[in-house]
């Protein structure tokens, strides 16, 4: 068993253009002041983060490492959601996902496929040099218009769908197989990997492949109205990340799991502030630790009602008091009788 690390602050919610929120230091001496440990950092703001520079120059990896050590505070993991939604869009979202992205591709999506593909190449050896061993992506989406079959989807659709997800994915895995960082997807709604059958059929088109692995983040799955700790049961070996947000599912005669249409406000599945929802998190840290789990328990924070701040500084504390300090040793330990071979033979009477 292995005692989590954490609290962690997944920062993507909070970056902003005002104090303390618009660039490294303050926010970084935020956080810690507000008790987090560690920083999760999306890679799209060179404000925080240069990814290109980080892939390329040790020198600079160490100095972004150093300066937030500086403050009392450690790199989790990097993310590149964004980048890795582009990996594999379905033209139906090509002019909403072109935000994702810088201007000159935003006519050419070819290209900005192959620059996706290099963002995800960079944050393999930017997480290298940083000395991390996980990272954090999308998996983007060929197949989600036809989550639901009406009408009847096409035979073989789906199966085509994958391949190619697979065929584009699968080079990126191996570079992150060189790099010696584990590939973690958020299985989410709105990526073709959104659940574990999806991720299933995912692995077994990159061949099982040893960096194609899962951050964990119970609230997609309240909403799914999935079992999530069951599911902790069954893929634990292949969680390296967690995110710890929380996520309730109010079902009523007028709508469900698909929301109909409402803001976020007024949908019967929507995310909520860290012990406001509905995840039994004092089963999943039970779990998480109990299956060993190495990495870091990292708040993202969204919710439709609480403010951010608040949200924060409640979200570290939760997130501190549910950590379970591993035991070193067995409760009745105090009860135990030495004993050897011979000794086992003799109390079974052989």
């Amino acid at each position: 068993m292995k005692t989590i690390k954490g609290p962690g602050l997944f920062i993507a919610q909070f970056i902003s253009d005002t104090a303390p929120h618009d660039n490294l230091d303050n926010i970084c001496k935020w956080a810690k002041g507000l008790g987090f440990k560690g920083l999760q950092l999306p890679t799209l703001d060179a404000r925080f983060i240069d990814l290109k520079q980080a892939a390329e120059s040790k020198t600079y990896a160490d100095e972004l490492k150093g300066r937030i050590n500086s403050h009392g505070l450690e790199i989790t993991e990097l993310s590149t959601h964004l980048q890795g939604q582009l990996v594999a869009v379905h033209p139906a979202y090509n002019e909403l996902f072109n935000a994702f992205a810088p201007q000159e591709y935003h006519k050419d999506f070819k290209a900005r496929t192959e620059w996706a593909i290099q963002q995800l190449k960079y944050a393999a050896k930017a997480s290298r040099n940083l000395g991390l061993d996980a990272h954090v992506t999308f998996s983007g989406a060929l197949l989600w218009p036809y989550v639901y079959p009406w009408p009847q989807r096409s035979p073989g659709l789906v199966e085509a769908g994958f391949d190619e997800l697979a065929k584009r994915w699968k080079p990126l895995l191996d570079v992150f197989e060189d790099n010696g960082v584990d590939l973690c997807y958020e299985l989410h709604a709105g990526e073709d990997l959104h659940d574990g059958v999806s991720f299933e059929m995912f692995l077994e088109r990159v061949n099982n492949h040893p960096r194609a692995n899962l951050l964990y983040d119970p609230s997609h799955f309240i909403i799914q109205c999935l079992d999530y700790l069951e599911y902790i049961d069954i893929y634990h070996e292949r969680i390296k990340m967690f995110h710890v947000k929380d996520a309730e599912f109010n079902p009523t005669g007028r709508q469900g799991v698909y929301g109909g249409y409402q803001n976020w406000v007024d949908r019967a599945g929507r995310f909520r502030s860290l012990g406001d929802g509905q995840v039994d998190f004092k089963s999943i840290f039970s779990k998480m630790a109990q299956y060993g789990f190495e990495g870091w328990a990292v708040l993202e924070w969204e919710c439709a009602i609480k403010h951010p701040e608040d949200g924060a500084k409640e979200g570290a504390q939760f997130i501190k008091d549910h950590i379970i300090r591993v035991t070193e040793k067995a409760f009745d330990d105090f009860a135990k009788s030495g004993g050897n071979d011979s000794f086992n033979k003799q109390i079974l009477g052989i």
